[in-house]
């Protein structure tokens, strides 16, 4: 089983519909890449980081080093 088809399981078990789970899988492991270029640090890290992100907004919980957001203001 390939490491995107064992992300979009994992993804299933948290909630999202299969042919959803395929795409989220797809962007986290894309994002992944990014991130490790970006920061120069392992991919494996970077995906590890990625994931607890997910499992945590599945469970509706903020990480505390998450930045605060504001809604777009729509005047």
């Amino acid at each position: 089983m390939s490491e995107a088809e064992q992300l979009a399981q994992l993804c299933a078990r948290l909630g999202a519909p299969p042919s959803q789970a395929a795409v989220m899988a797809e962007q986290l492991l894309k994002r992944a890449d990014q991130l490790a270029l970006e920061r120069g640090r392992p991919r494996e890290e970077m995906l590890e980081h990625l994931l607890r992100l997910v499992v945590k907004g599945s469970a509706g919980e903020v990480p505390a080093d998450f930045p605060a957001t504001q809604p777009p203001d729509t005047r």
